[in-house]
């Protein structure tokens, strides 16, 4: 007689947190009210929001300190001041406004809603969440943001600071990477959105995030809703929210190769249209070289120059070297300087631009930094013919 298998367990689910939603909504908005920061995308208490703000700013704001992103903003509203100049404006002059904020895919996800916005809503941003997901990189919080702050529809958000905010509120000790537990916050974010002051809300919860309860000794003696807050009556902040062990970034090198030709004009080639940097422009850059010593490097330098460009260069010297951090690389840089002896530049290979023209190109953050010391060498006028190796964190 077979024996009877023992029944599985099951894990049982955590009980729903249960949060003090009126009280929480009173003294939020109260604060809010008083504490408010002014931003630039942000309606004043008397005005009328504007949602195309809000579409830019939240675009900007992704994985972007708040200080960083005033000026850009400021810069591309008075450049591309409604959804239809942005539409009808050049993908390349959308990125030279976006430079340096990095992470370019949120210029060319913004531009092509904006394109969506005109061609399905008349030039008008949507009000309702479904429409809004419906646009090129509008994602879950994205949609929220806009359809709350921008138009007063009750949308709940849920982003770092609000995931830490909700998290410590109910006392949530799950990981937070997790997406059982995201989809906990979420719902909690979405009992606790008031129907009036939706828009207000929200921000008033990023606000505190970003003001008061912060990742690490967060300022819980003047914060207005911390009678209410499980973390801090628990002495918990320190170890609310938790999070899942992330892996280490991957160090990779690439090599920048100046190249110029005989009339002082410089190599520039733009990037292909998806991956790192696409559509960016950069000096000739090359990412998968591996030699054992220096001199087998050289002459794979000058191999790699060739093959993609179809140009003989003159043995490239070293300049200078430099780290930059991405999500999940440490990309050391080295950057090489080099003329062009021979041959002939390949129409696909890039063009020659003068130096002082540079900078009217989209430029990733790592390119602009070698073009900076490409402009203190005293080699940029006439010819480099040094070179030093330093290494910058």
């Amino acid at each position: 007689m077979a024996r009877k298998q023992p029944k599985t367990q099951r894990k049982r689910p955590a009980s729903r947190p249960v949060l003090p939603v009126e009280a929480i909504r009173s003294d939020l908005l109260h604060w809010y009210s008083v504490h408010r920061r002014r931003l630039p995308w942000r309606a004043e208490p008397t005005e009328l929001p504007d949602p195309y703000h809000t579409l830019v700013s939240e675009a900007m704001l992704q994985q972007t300190q708040v200080a960083t992103v005033v000026d850009y903003f400021n810069r591309f509203i008075a450049e591309l001041p409604t959804v239809t100049a942005l539409a009808e404006a050049d993908e390349q002059r959308v990125l030279s406004l976006w430079q340096g904020l990095g992470y370019y895919r949120r210029a060319r996800n913004l531009h092509a809603a904006a394109r969506a916005i005109v061609e399905r809503h008349e030039g008008r941003v949507p009000a309702m969440v479904d429409e809004l997901l419906a646009l090129p990189g509008v994602g879950r919080y994205t949609a929220g943001a806009i359809a709350s702050i921008g138009h007063g529809t009750r949308a709940a958000i849920v982003d770092g600071n609000v995931a830490r905010v909700v998290a410590r509120w109910a006392g949530v000790r799950e990981a937070i990477d997790d997406k059982p537990t995201r989809e906990l916050l979420w719902s909690l974010a979405e009992e606790l959105v008031p129907e009036a002051h939706p828009g207000d809300f929200n921000q008033a919860m990023m606000e505190l995030g970003a003001t008061h309860c912060s990742p690490r000794q967060p300022q819980c003696a003047s914060c207005p809703v911390s009678r209410h807050c499980e973390a801090h009556l628990k002495n918990a902040t320190d170890q609310i929210p938790a999070r899942a062990a992330r892996k280490s970034p991957r160090s990779v090198g690439h090599h920048v190769i100046a190249l110029r030709d005989a009339t002082g004009k410089w190599l520039l080639r733009q990037r292909p249209e998806t991956g790192l940097w696409s559509k960016m422009w950069e000096l000739p850059t090359a990412e998968d070289l591996r030699c054992d010593d220096e001199s087998g490097l050289l002459a794979s330098l000058r191999d790699w120059v060739l093959s993609e460009t179809g140009l003989v260069v003159t043995m490239p010297v070293r300049v200078e070297s430099f780290t930059h951090q991405t999500t999940h690389k440490t990309i050391t840089f080295t950057l090489w300087s080099a003329t062009r002896t021979s041959g002939r530049l390949r129409s696909s290979a890039g063009r020659w631009v003068a130096f002082d023209d540079v900078s009217k190109l989209p430029l990733s953050n790592p390119q602009r930094r070698a073009m900076k010391i490409l402009s203190n060498e005293p080699g940029t006028t006439d010819t480099i013919s040094h070179g030093r190796t330093t290494t910058l964190q």
